[in-house]
Order: C-alpha cells, then sequence, then structure tokens
C-alpha cells in the first residue's frame, strides 16, 4: 500500500503519540470530530495501526519502520511496564518538570495549571482542560499516577531521574 505524503505524517502522528486516542490526533490534525479521526484511520491506516485491549490507538511494528519515527514511548529493559523513555508535547513536558513526586501528596488539574503558568511563564491561553487533556496523556504513556481523594490528583508515577522526556516536534 502506498501512502500519501499527508498519510505518512499522519502515520508518523500516531506512531510519535501512541498510545493515543481519536480526540488527540482530533486535535493535532485539525479535525471536527473523533470519528471522523477513526474514518481517516480506517480509509487511509489501517494497515498500520490497531486499538490495543484499553482501545487506545498504537502503530504496527511495521509502521514505525515506514514513517522512521521514535515512539511516543520506549520500554524500559526491566520489564516492569515503566517507560525509560518518552516523547510528548512541549506542554506536556513541562507538566511533568513541575508534577509531584512519587512520594509527595498528588495535585489537583488547577494546582498543576497554576504550577506551569508559574514556571514557564504561560498565560491564560492554557486552560484547564488542556492541562486536564495533558495529564491524561501522560497517565496512558505510565508515567503519570492518578490518586483519587475528594478531586483526583496526579503525580509522578516514576522518579524523573529514572526517565528521559523529550519534546516531540
Amino acid at each position: 500500500m502506498t501512502l500519501s505524503d499527508e498519510a505518512r505524517e499522519r502515520l508518523a502522528d500516531v506512531v510519535e503519540l501512541q498510545p493515543t486516542k481519536n480526540a488527540e490526533l482530533q486535535k493535532r490534525w485539525g479535525m471536527e470530530s473523533g470519528s471522523e479521526v477513526h474514518q481517516y484511520l480506517e480509509n487511509e491506516l489501517k494497515e498500520y495501526y490497531y486499538r490495543d485491549d484499553n482501545s487506545l490507538i498504537r502503530a504496527t511494528a511495521e509502521a514505525a519502520e515506514l514513517v522512521d519515527v521514535e515512539p511516543g514511548v520506549e520500554a524500559d529493559e526491566d520489564g516492569d511496564g515503566t517507560p525509560s523513555a518518552v516523547r510528548v508535547p512541549e506542554l506536556q513536558a513541562q507538566i511533568f518538570e513541575v508534577l509531584a513526586a512519587p512520594d509527595e501528596d498528588g495535585q489537583s488539574v488547577v494546582s498543576v495549571l497554576h504550577a506551569v503558568r508559574d514556571e514557564f511563564g504561560l498565560g491564560d491561553d492554557v486552560t484547564a482542560d488542556d492541562v486536564r487533556s495533558a495529564l491524561q496523556a501522560l497517565r496512558r504513556k505510565g508515567v503519570v499516577e492518578v490518586v483519587y481523594t475528594t478531586v483526583p490528583t496526579f503525580r509522578l508515577a516514576v522518579a524523573r531521574d529514572d526517565i528521559e522526556v523529550s519534546v516531540a516536534a
């Protein structure tokens, strides 16, 4: 199957963002709905992606080779399920820097929003919804965990020094 330039670029996004959801790809690709993303995946990239047990979108090994992009998550050799490296958008990398450590109390979405705004000089263009979405994406990658209290709070699932975080282009 020969891919168009657009399909190849979008496949690279799937490889880079995996595990991902329709909503993340919708935002990245500027589409109107998650169903439009699903339709594109089925029509253009069917051979190169699959959904895992949690319905998250993942690229096949062939897809990663085809687009020559590093996967968004690199597994650790000890096999404990914690990644050794992740490639994430800039906001997720910034959140990783300010989020509570594994041995600290979790932070609410609003607390993380204020911390990232203060640390990186971000204005009102970053919203609580942006932070919530970024935290959930980091959770899916296995580097953030949710602590359920009166409101869900978040903290790192791994020590900062145990993982390499790079910003995806």
